[in-house]
């Protein structure tokens, strides 16, 4: 039995598939804003705040794994429904948020940890959503995009531990916007360019000292869509360290509008 804690976004769907075509014994842990797992039996709909609740779901259904994916939005922790665990957890989660996304994640870990329940990478049982070193488009980075590349890594590695930016984009050698708490989405609106297009790279690495088990950077056929309409050329991830949603109609989309997707 793996407890399966799911947020938004649609990598959740593809390791329920998974899960569902393995026949493996699964319940569901909705943090999710919509409850869009709500009409499945095995769920169960919860408060982030309700610790007791969740780990009271966990042992009773003798689950001693969980698997984390999909988005959790950082709560608002005066508006929480909390229960008595919750009362007695919450000041380390709100001190961790203070660090970032990244540090409440390590933190829920570690409290599951304490309760003898273990995290599980996200990519478990989807080891096929993360791509090896590579080009996967007929187009490559070419030279004046190597350096955006190698400027946009420079900047994501010099950020803080705890930073909440896991994306860049840079054209001509030039920073034109960081990922804030916005998101990918708002990150790559501000970056619209009339003057250029088919210039530029969206990079998208793991914080620094990530847990990797947990909230890795990912991209799908909407991300290459954003970024066509931002005027950008490619997407650049790390090796084996991202999540790839809808890859055959990505590859098919880039090479369709002359762009790129590269792994390093």
């Amino acid at each position: 039995m793996i407890g399966l804690i799911f947020g938004d976004t649609d990598f959740p769907k593809e390791i329920l598939n998974t899960v569902k075509k393995r026949k493996i014994k699964y319940l569901i842990i909705d943090l999710s804003k919509s409850k869009k797992f709500k009409k499945n039996r095995k769920s169960y709909s919860v408060s982030i705040g309700q610790f007791g609740k969740i780990i009271k779901i966990l042992k009773e259904n003798s689950c001693k794994k969980v698997l984390f994916a999909g988005k959790v939005n950082k709560p608002d922790f005066s508006k929480l429904r909390l229960d008595l665990k919750g009362i007695y957890y919450i000041p380390r989660i709100i001190k961790a948020s203070k660090l970032g996304d990244a540090a409440i994640l390590k933190e829920i870990i570690k409290i599951l940890a304490q309760n003898k329940i273990k995290t599980e990478s996200s990519l478990k049982f989807n080891p096929e959503l993360s791509l090896k070193k590579g080009n996967y488009s007929k187009f490559k980075p070419n030279k004046q995009d190597q350096l955006d590349i190698k400027k946009a890594i420079k900047i994501l590695n010099n950020l803080r531990e705890y930073n909440f930016s896991q994306g860049v984009v840079v054209r001509n050698n030039k920073v034109v916007s960081i990922e804030g708490k916005g998101g990918t989405k708002k990150m790559l609106e501000k970056s619209r360019s009339k003057k250029f297009r088919n210039h530029g790279v969206l990079v998208k690495l793991p914080k620094k000292k990530q847990d990797l088990r947990v909230d890795l950077p990912t991209i799908g056929l909407n991300t290459f869509k954003q970024c066509k309409v931002t005027g950008l050329k490619g997407i650049v991830v790390k090796n084996k360290q991202h999540v790839f949603l809808d890859k055959s109609k990505c590859i098919k989309f880039v090479n369709k509008n002359r762009m790129f997707i590269s792994v390093k």
